[in-house]
């Protein structure tokens, strides 16, 4: 995490020099006590952290690239005088275990252009779709999917 907040420092201030570095050292020192200390963060923590950003690199790959696919949906559906929206309300049942990767499952949803979740309770999404073949697989999607093999993985 150190290393975290110090690179975070540095892409925030815009440069490198001596001076900050020095105070970017001595703040993520700092912030790093901070975590470890009230946080109650451990080596344990940072460890489980470090393995899941191969699987974050890939959902966010994922993400972007469902974003795209789903930009040129809406635009078709959009643009095609002859087809006719179909707006859905869809109740989808998620088996994912922790509060976390439901949130991120939702907000996924919510980025995709065409689809918003409306309400999560519990394991419980409603997600409103722009048409109905916006809907399909909703329940069962790459993000699903990818949110099953972090949760595994931790």
């Amino acid at each position: 995490m150190f290393l975290v907040f110090l690179l975070l420092w540095i892409i925030l201030n815009g440069r490198v020099t001596a001076e900050i570095l020095i105070l970017g050292c001595a703040f993520s020192a700092a912030f790093y006590w901070f975590t470890r200390k009230y946080l109650g963060r451990t080596a344990e923590d940072e460890k489980k952290w470090l393995r899941s950003i191969p699987h974050m690199a890939k959902y966010l790959a994922v993400l972007v690239y469902e974003i795209f696919k789903a930009n040129f949906d809406v635009i078709r559906l959009i643009l095609s005088p002859s087809t006719e929206v179909e707006p859905r309300l869809v109740h989808l049942r998620t088996d994912l275990k922790t509060d976390g990767k439901r949130a991120l499952l939702a907000n996924s949803i919510t980025l995709t252009p065409g689809t918003i979740t409306v309400r999560l309770k519990g394991q419980h999404l409603q997600v409103h779709c722009l048409d109905c073949s916006l809907a399909e697989g909703l329940g069962e999607s790459s993000f699903v999917r990818l949110l099953r093999e972090m949760e595994d993985a931790e």
